[in-house]
């Protein structure tokens, strides 16, 4: 195990990006750790094998998330790469979406990234290296309607990424923010499982254009998982550092148009695609 790499990557259910990032960092010969909560972990069996091991992982509990990091550093002395991947969704109007999906949205996404960090930096830190890799998205740099709570907790986790990467580099510790696009996943049904608890009242006469958000990055064009978990794991693997950040996927490049854009312009985009611009 000496000069193989140890990684842990959180929320790794089969159908997402997670899953397909343990077999990208295995290709490149690390000791993969995918972990999930436990009601996930039997469909993570046919990850296993002599480059990947499955952990119980709930990144919204401390006692869950210091004994995921206590096992692995028990049996290997290290963690090279965090790979903080778990999130939700959390879509609706933040007018009147339910203050407790907000915040499990911020406990899932962000805090429970923060989380991982401090478990895992004090291992790193004595070794002085590693690699923490968080997953934010291009809509916390470009939020968009419909989906305000998400925007937001992917916009806490580029702040946290930021701050970290100065803060953590006497340590010897790189930072990588991720910044995925459209990527093809079961992440669009999972939201489109939330609407269905809500009724809305302002809202009411936007139902299809919400539910069209909710779908948005499940589109033919989006990024293979696959593709864009290679790529991730290429770039986090390179030598002598990997970058500060990777911005990958399908519709990055626009939405990097929009965050250069005057607000008026963004605005207005968003008013028509998302349907605001129907009369009441």
């Amino acid at each position: 195990m000496s000069g193989r790499k140890v990684v842990l990557v959180t929320g790794c259910a089969k159908g997402g990006i997670g899953y397909e990032y343990c077999k990208a960092f295995a290709n490149h010969n690390c000791h993969v750790f995918a972990s999930d909560v436990p009601h996930r972990l039997p469909d993570l069996s046919d990850l296993s094998s002599e480059n990947i091991e499955t952990i119980e992982l709930d990144v919204s509990s401390d006692q869950s998330v210091a004994a995921a990091v206590h096992t692995i550093t028990s049996k290997h002395g290290r963690i090279d790469v965090l790979l903080n991947n778990a999130g939700i969704g959390s879509p609706g109007p933040l007018a009147e979406l339910p203050l407790d999906a907000i915040r499990k949205a911020y406990e899932i996404n962000a805090l429970g990234q923060l989380r991982l960090v401090q478990h895992v930096v004090p291992h790193m830190a004595a070794r002085r290296s590693g690699s923490i890799v968080n997953v934010g998205s291009i809509v916390g740099m470009v939020p968009t309607p419909w989906a305000g709570s998400y925007c937001a907790s992917k916009a806490a986790v580029h702040a946290i990424s930021n701050s970290l990467r100065v803060e953590l580099r006497p340590f010897g510790i790189n930072v990588v923010l991720v910044m995925p696009g459209a990527v093809a996943s079961n992440f669009g049904k999972g939201s489109m499982e939330k609407l269905a608890n809500y009724e809305w009242k302002l809202y009411r006469e936007f139902r299809e254009a919400i539910e069209e958000r909710a779908r948005a990055s499940q589109v033919s064009k989006s990024t293979d998982a696959s593709v864009f978990a290679r790529h991730v794991a290429e770039k986090v693997m390179m030598r002598p550092a990997p970058p500060k950040e990777i911005m990958f996927g399908h519709m990055t490049g626009f939405f990097r148009v929009l965050s250069w854009s005057p607000l008026w312009v963004r605005d207005l985009f968003f008013y028509k695609r998302f349907k605001l611009n129907r009369k009441l």
